[in-house]
């Protein structure tokens, strides 16, 4: 906030939405309440092999995010450093489930702060609810055609659910 009590900034909430989950979706709803503009970049990670291209994740996003005025859905490849310098963003935005991850993020956090010293990163802890929900368990329930409504919202289901269709190794 402002000192006029109103948002500010420019913020960022990357990673690789491989799929987007209802954790990732509660981040991007509260994320966007408390920025003026708050772009989800999709990170293509060329060491990677995910589910969904990149093109696949940012449409997937783009749908579930259709309304939010104020949220803008990208991809990068760089640096996380050099895109938000790029973007001439000032917040990185970033959800914590766990202990385990708060290490890691610090980490990263502290390398970016080190890379883009005018960027700060804000972590933002998950619903409670959705403290054990990943990408990677989502991929593997719907892999074996278990019922992942509960963790993805009803477009990305459909999606798991066409990539899987052929069976567990469709992939």
């Amino acid at each position: 906030m402002s000192e006029h009590g109103t948002k500010s900034h420019l913020a960022v909430y990357p990673g690789s939405f491989d799929p987007v989950t209802m954790g990732h979706m509660d981040i991007i709803h509260r994320a966007a309440k408390q920025f003026d503009h708050l772009v989800v970049a999709v990170l293509n990670n060329m060491s990677k092999k995910p589910l969904f291209s990149v093109e696949e994740r940012v449409e997937l996003l783009k749908e579930v995010t259709a309304d939010l005025p104020n949220v803008t859905i990208e991809s990068f490849r760089d640096l996380l450093a050099n895109y938000i310098r790029e973007r001439q963003a000032q917040v990185i935005v970033r959800g914590i489930r766990s202990v385990t991850d708060f290490e890691y993020e610090l980490q990263m956090a502290s390398i970016n702060r080190e890379l883009n010293p005018d960027a700060e990163t804000i972590f933002m802890m998950t619903n409670p609810k959705y403290s054990y929900l990943s990408s990677s368990v989502v991929k593997e329930i719907a892999r074996f055609n278990g019922n992942v409504s509960e963790f993805v919202p009803p477009i990305i289901e459909k999606h798991l659910k066409q990539k899987f269709s052929e069976g567990p190794d469709s992939e």
